[in-house]
């Protein structure tokens, strides 16, 4: 059975070197980065691919935003470049690298819709990454949507990714985030507030056929399912300086029905009970294999094995392990 893992983080070199021309010492995730070797070392990632038969991999890049990295001026040449790169691995190794995600200029919204058409129409960019929020900006803001609107256009999906920095305290008393609280809970958090905003903002009735794949399964969505459906039902209820109870009937649907219109992957990091949640919440028909690769503690190999082992001992049909394996990225991506 083969294995398309979708969201596989990457720095092409000439990507990888502009990157580290316009911000030589970018912090906390920049320090990250540039302590994973398969990150730019296409080589030793194509070693650790041969170590799994029949696996391929959707290309994108790595965390921080362009956004972080360099300003409005600096960031289409940052997005061109990496897609350029991208696009240049996919076309010389197709069979590992099938797709790449773009990734877009987005404090720089104009440019954003302009490299979206370049990706995709002249690069075969499989679909865009959205991180949650733009320097702090939410997705659901005016200037955004015509990116949604594009993509609905193309019937292609949008990865939204989690990004949330240590600046980000924990408390309103505090200046930041401490022991890495920002990344472990903050990400998934990011990823839940961003669906809220999506489905509250009515971007789902507007763009019907709008395909959102959720990083790390949904965030925290599928496990608070209770407070999200019964809970949200309340909507309105608990404030008292903006009135709310009128966005459930602005609706067409009930709003539980939206929270399961996004696709979420596997990328929970060897989790089995997370994945198990995640998938009935979803269903199927809409999860995708993803490892998150090489952000493991091996750096490159660990969550591909694990993620790989967890999906082929779920208690499911052969039918829905080949979906979450392979048939949903062909179908979603327009795989050939």
């Amino acid at each position: 059975m083969k294995k398309i893992d979708i969201f596989n983080h990457i720095f092409p070199k000439k990507f990888y070197d502009k990157m580290i021309e316009v911000a030589p010492n970018l912090p906390n995730l920049g320090k990250r980065v540039r302590g994973v070797p398969a990150l730019v070392d296409l080589e030793l990632r194509l070693k650790m691919m041969d170590l799994f038969e029949d696996y391929a991999q959707i290309l994108c890049l790595a965390s921080p935003p362009l956004e972080v990295i360099g300003g409005p001026d600096i960031s289409p040449e940052l997005a061109q470049i990496g897609n350029d790169g991208m696009a240049e691995y996919c076309a010389k190794y197709p069979d590992r690298f099938p797709g790449f995600i773009a990734s877009l200029p987005m404090n720089n919204p104009d440019a954003a819709v302009e490299e979206t058409d370049r990706a995709i129409k002249d690069l075969n960019a499989v679909g865009i990454q959205f991180f949650t929020n733009v320097n702090g900006k939410p997705l659901d803001l005016p200037e955004f949507k015509p990116l949604f609107a594009r993509m609905a256009e193309y019937d292609l999906p949008i990865w939204i990714h989690p990004a949330r920095g240590a600046r980000f305290s924990d408390y309103a008393s505090e200046d930041s985030s401490k022991y890495e609280i920002w990344w472990t809970f903050g990400w998934p958090y990011e990823t839940s507030v961003t669906m809220a905003r999506l489905v509250f903002g009515g971007y789902f009735d507007e763009f019907p056929d709008l395909k959102i794949i959720t990083h790390h399964m949904g965030g925290m969505i599928p496990y608070f399912e209770g407070r999200v459906g019964p809970g949200w039902a309340q909507l309105g209820s608990r404030t008292t300086d903006e009135d709310y109870t009128g966005v459930l009937k602005q609706l067409k649907k009930p709003h539980m029905d939206y929270f399961k219109m996004f696709l979420a992957d596997t990328a929970l990091f060897g989790s089995v009970a997370g994945t198990i949640c995640g998938l009935d919440f979803f269903g199927a028909d809409k999860v995708l294999f993803a490892s998150d690769m090489p952000f493991d503690p091996e750096k490159g190999t660990a969550y591909i094995r694990e993620t790989i082992k967890i999906v082929e001992e779920l208690p499911i049909s052969d039918d829905d392990r080949q979906k979450i394996f392979e048939g949903n990225a062909r179908k979603y991506l327009k795989l050939r």
